[in-house]
C-alpha cells in the first residue's frame, strides 16, 4: 500500500503565521512577503509524518492535504 499526498495553500485565506513551517520545514517555507509556500518538489509532501500536523496547525485552514491509497 502506498499513499499519494497532494498539498494545497490557499494563499488568498494564508495570513503568514508560519506554524506550517514551523511543524514542516522540509514541506513547508515562506515567501519574500511572509506567506506560506511549499518547497519547491515538495507538493507530495515527500514522506514527512508532520505535514498533517502543519495542516492541523495553520490557525486560518489554508492548507488543505488530500491522500489517495493505491
Amino acid at each position: 500500500m502506498h499513499i499519494d499526498m497532494d498539498i494545497d495553500i490557499d494563499t488568498d485565506v494564508c495570513i503568514g503565521a508560519g506554524q506550517c513551517a514551523l511543524a514542516a520545514p522540509g514541506v513547508f517555507t515562506q515567501d519574500d512577503d511572509g506567506y506560506s509556500t511549499l518547497v519547491p518538489g515538495r507538493r507530495d509532501g515527500a514522506g514527512d509524518p508532520m505535514v498533517r500536523e502543519a495542516a492541523r496547525a495553520c490557525p486560518v485552514g489554508a492548507i488543505t492535504v488530500s491522500e489517495t491509497v493505491r
